[in-house]
């Protein structure tokens, strides 16, 4: 796939198909210098009135002239449109493209631009669009079917500002392959994806972006009493990793931004059994970590001029003779005592020790992203990721980066009234709170080991993936995390 930049006028391009914008009034929403014939043509399509009303609406019809066909898309009100108006009508184009051949794309840029979304937005989201509705899931099916999404997409504006739109490009571009990349992991399955597959991957993210990467064996996990994060790979007959990858391209003096994914590659419950139905789905619980690799691969794309620290606990979460036990207490890196009173809230004991190992980073912000809780999604549905944070500022700026990016995140409490429901008679700390308020007890519980920088944390057990006929990972929150991170570099 390719994207480039046209200044010449819409009647001097051609291409297999161009995109129009058309109003609820059923006119195009821009002046757009078109020869009178192909104007004629137009209108007399358009007059058929086949277009539904309905914002982001799209059809296709066959045209004579430069462009073998034409796509309307319906906007509305083009000074009303929304940048999630754009992405959605984006997505809908190129959905519908996935059933014809279209080399070549003409797009007028002029037509979606308004006082809240600027030329590079457009870029950005259409780009972004386009890559993701190409993407093809890594199957292992005999019969792979080749993808026919080869085409070039030709960004044309009349008064070009080639900077700001090649910026759109690029780091709409570096975000949907960094999505990719978290969508292939989530994809693939947990005789794959192991504890080593996912350090493989940091090994080659960080020779490919000169970033720096540590893996520490169990022997080196063990040395640092990481026993909460040990406790849970117990029960797995894989060896544990604990992935460090750095991207150092901010100035020595400035604090790193540390992002923890919890990497458990397949969530049976250990002890605590989780039920059959749907329990392959729990190869998805180390979307976080993959999250963590998607943005570390966007950024070295970008080569954004940040200290970033990628720290993923990875294991296997499994039944087994020597797997804990309901009511074992373990010793956490940070030296609390956990009561462990069920062994399927073990994302929290790995990430724990992920947080405390943190500290030694000095940093500047710690985000962790876990599939962590059942409860996120009964609480918040498939829509929006939870952030949990107790710094008004971080929480801001990460629901404007979620609404910016188009994906979306809304903040959770984590008030001190919710603490004693993590009570223990026996540890410092039990691994869960009871029935209420799970979503919030589990973030309660990762607070305790954060007291020494500021944190959040973002739950993506309802984002992260699909289920059904459309099961697979969605890339979430690489998006959000990524413009969170770009616009730090803006600030």
């Amino acid at each position: 796939m390719k994207f480039q930049l046209k200044s010449d006028s819409i009647s001097k391009l051609s291409a297999d198909i161009i995109i129009l914008a058309i109003n609820k009034s059923n006119k195009l929403c821009s002046s757009l210098s078109l020869n009178k014939s192909f104007q004629d043509n137009l209108n007399l399509i358009i007059k058929l009135d086949d277009l539904s009303k309905d914002t982001g609406s799209v059809n296709i019809e066959h045209i004579h002239g430069a462009f073998k066909r034409v796509c309307f898309v319906r906007i509305q009100n083009q000074d009303s449109f929304t940048e999630e108006d754009l992405l959605k009508s984006a997505k809908n184009i190129f959905k519908t493209f996935k059933s014809i051949k279209c080399g070549v794309i003409a797009l007028p840029i002029n037509q979606f631009v308004n006082k809240k979304i600027n030329e590079g937005t457009v870029a950005n989201l259409f780009t972004k669009a386009a890559i993701d509705a190409s993407y093809e899931v890594n199957s292992l099916k005999s019969d792979k079917k080749v993808s026919k999404n080869n085409y070039q997409i030709n960004f044309q504006a009349n008064k070009l500002d080639s900077n700001f739109i090649k910026l759109g490009i690029k780091e709409g571009q570096a975000i949907a392959e960094g999505m990719n990349l978290t969508k292939d992991l989530g994809n693939l399955p947990p005789n794959i994806c192991t504890p080593t597959y996912l350090a493989n991957q940091a090994k080659k993210i960080a020779k490919d972006f000169k970033m720096k990467s540590t893996i520490l064996s169990q022997k080196q996990i063990e040395q640092l009493k990481m026993g909460s994060f040990l406790s849970v790979a117990k029960g797995s007959r894989l060896e544990p990793k604990f992935i460090i990858i750095e991207h150092k391209k901010g100035k020595k003096s400035s604090k790193p931004i540390v992002l923890v994914g919890k990497g458990i590659t397949f969530d049976s419950g250990g002890i605590s059994l989780k039920p059959g139905a749907a329990m392959d789905e729990m190869k998805y619980d180390m979307c976080g970590a993959a999250t963590v690799l998607g943005v570390m691969k966007t950024i070295g794309l970008l080569n954004l001029p940040l200290n970033v620290v990628g720290l993923i606990p990875a294991c296997e979460n499994m039944p087994d003779g020597l797997a804990v036990k309901p009511g074992d207490i373990v010793t956490s890196m940070s030296g609390q005592t956990i009561e462990i009173l069920n062994t399927d809230a073990e994302g929290r004991l790995v990430l724990c020790d992920a947080l405390t190992y943190a500290e030694r980073y000095k940093p500047e912000t710690v985000i962790d992203i876990a599939t962590l809780t059942g409860a996120c999604v009964i609480a918040l549905g498939h829509h929006a990721s939870a952030v949990f944070s107790k710094s008004d500022d971080l929480a801001n700026d990460l629901l404007e980066a979620g609404k910016k990016s188009i994906d979306k995140a809304w903040r959770m409490p984590i008030w001190d009234e919710y603490q004693p429901l993590l009570n223990s008679n026996f540890a410092d700390i039990a691994n869960i709170g009871g029935r209420a308020a799970g979503s919030i007890t589990a973030a309660c519980f990762l607070s305790r080991f954060t007291k020494k920088y500021s944190w959040a944390h973002i739950d993506i057990a309802g984002t992260a993936w699909n289920s059904g006929a459309n099961k697979g990972a969605t890339g979430r929150p690489v998006s959000l995390l990524s413009q969170f991170l770009i616009h730090k570099t803006k600030k």
